[in-house]
């Protein structure tokens, strides 16, 4: 019997095409520029303490390039354009409030990125922005951004990075002692019932700090009784933090409360505290707010 040739007995086998190598994902760029990309660490980023920061030579002129300076798409030259805000609201701040609601707005975006450095540096100007314009940022005009603005503060200073969360901390607290006490414990009102517990508490923390800076007749103004009952739900919250946060708005309360009652005997204070408690406190941490008082 004839044999076959070998080469046709073998099956032909096709050959494989290569595979092409994938390319690595590479880092953002900090410029546009599609020729040359640089790449920016977001350690590069400066962070300057407001004292530091200058006024600029020709105020005037500058400020018409801000808004576009801050609309970049490099990240970088934003914070750099955050930073001129800073400026302004420090050393010519009556040439931002004919802008200063889409300034607002754009800080909120700034904070709501990724890029921890470019929320950080916008929640230093925030605190600028507070000491600059004070009781104005509550006014008509800028109210739904501020809710915005609040709202992020709050997330921002309940997160884990503890960088932008001590930043979040310190704005928070320089917009109590910048802002006007009742709107603003007006707009916290609403977080100190919010479903995130660590954005509660951080709102506890605020309304805390704010009702202890009232007078009695902010206090009276703005509902007695309504802090009483925000500072008794706040008593058995989950975190520890809005509870101390709870203390310290019971003994605020019961300081002006109190205010016209004279120590007798019988405590007169602590009685008036106990009767005020007992009809006007909804809901089992009446005797609580009873007991931080009686315990001072």
């Amino acid at each position: 019997m004839a044999l076959r040739n070998i080469e046709n007995a073998l099956p032909i086998s096709q050959e494989r095409p290569k595979k092409l190598a994938k390319l690595s994902k590479q880092p953002e760029i900090g410029l546009n520029d599609e020729n040359n990309p640089v790449v920016v660490p977001e350690s590069t980023v400066e962070y300057v303490a407001s004292e530091n920061l200058q006024p600029f030579s020709d105020p005037e002129s500058s400020v018409q390039r801000l808004l576009e300076e801050l609309a970049s798409k490099d990240w970088i030259k934003v914070c750099e354009s955050l930073n001129n805000t800073r400026r302004f609201a420090i050393h010519h701040s009556s040439l931002l409030l004919p802008i200063l609601e889409k300034l607002i707005v754009v800080m909120v975006k700034a904070m709501k990125n990724p890029r921890s450095a470019l929320c950080k540096t916008s929640i230093m100007t925030c605190s600028d922005i507070f000491i600059a314009y004070g009781e104005k940022l509550l006014e008509g005009p800028h109210l739904k951004s501020m809710d915005d603005l609040l709202l992020q503060l709050l997330m921002k200073a309940s997160q884990d990075k503890k960088f932008v969360c001590e930043e979040a901390d310190k704005a928070l607290n320089t917009m109590v002692n910048s802002v006007a006490r009742l709107p603003l414990l007006c707009k916290l009102q609403t977080y100190v019932r919010h479903s995130n517990p660590r954005v509660r508490a951080k709102a506890a923390v605020s309304t805390s700090n704010c009702v202890s800076k009232m007078e009695l007749n902010e206090m009276e103004e703005f509902g007695m009784v309504l802090l009483a009952q925000m500072a008794a739900d706040l008593l058995s919250d989950k975190l520890p933090e809005a509870r101390e946060a709870a203390r310290s708005m019971v003994n605020s309360v019961f300081q002006k409360f109190t205010w016209n009652e004279e120590e007798g005997e019988e405590g007169s204070k602590q009685e008036a505290w106990k009767k005020f408690c007992v009809k006007k406190v909804t809901g089992l941490n009446a005797q609580a707010m009873i007991k931080i008082v009686s315990s001072q």
